[in-house]
């Protein structure tokens, strides 16, 4: 059986360039592609372009992962621009939300990590938190830096039984990585919470139809790697849809 081409979104930063100069490129973390290929795809980048380019981008995948990066421009979602709102990148911020929407209506399958669910919740409708500290000072530290943040595990998360969500994961509690300064204010159309941190911060939501293969979580899989079990399950869960 041939393995599914899945489509992860990529983001533009700048990056030092031979000229010693700053120079704008499309840039993704490669434990994406990593997790993907140990799952049983083959990863490829999906750079952002027009709107109206999603649905010929899902006719040549098997799947789509909408990654993490910068905050979604706040004028999509009425929301206000806080101080610690940084990467506004409109262009891609439009073309993802119409990748998330094309995705529904076709009922692709779909893994958002990070600010991909908050693609996808602000594509469906819902709205963000602009800024979780700003929002409530007494939250959980929900943006951790540091070394090792990534790798590390900052806060339990509560998993909805039952749900997709646990059934992918393999579990109804567990302890992740944080490095989010963002969450789910309002459930986009369709959306339900499937997983929560203690503060009650959102940290998963998946579709209330069931027919729609799509996973959405607030924390960084891809880099708890393949020992971390409920990861990499989650990433089967993706390729076996894909399928």
């Amino acid at each position: 059986m041939s393995r599914p081409l899945i489509g992860i979104t990529a983001g533009l930063r700048r990056i030092r360039a031979s000229t010693g100069e700053h120079e704008p490129a499309h840039t993704l973390w490669p434990t994406y592609t990593g997790m993907v290929r140990e799952a049983g795809g083959i990863p490829v980048l999906v750079t952002p372009g027009l709107p109206d380019e999603a649905p010929e981008v899902l006719d040549r995948l098997d799947g789509l992962l909408l990654s993490g990066g910068g905050d979604i421009d706040p004028g999509l979602y009425d929301g206000i621009v806080r101080p610690r709102v940084y990467g506004i990148d409109r262009t891609r911020d439009l073309f993802e939300i119409a990748m998330a929407q094309a995705a529904r209506t076709r009922r692709f399958p779909t893994l958002c990590i990070c600010r991909g669910m908050q693609v996808m919740n602000v594509a469906l409708g819902g709205t963000l938190i602009e800024d979780l500290l700003d929002d409530d000072p007494a939250r959980l530290q929900h943006w951790v830096d540091g070394k090792h943040a990534a790798q590390d595990s900052q806060h339990e998360v509560i998993v909805e039984p039952g749900s997709t969500t646990a059934k992918a994961l393999g579990a109804d509690t567990l302890v992740v990585n944080s490095i989010h300064h963002q969450a789910v204010r309002t459930l986009g159309e369709s959306l339900a919470v499937s997983a929560v941190a203690p503060d009650g911060v959102i940290e998963a939501v998946e579709p209330t139809d069931r027919d729609w293969p799509m996973w959405a979580v607030q924390w960084h899989p891809e880099q708890l790697g393949t020992s971390h079990d409920p990861s990499i399950r989650l990433f089967k869960a993706l390729i076996d849809a894909a399928r």
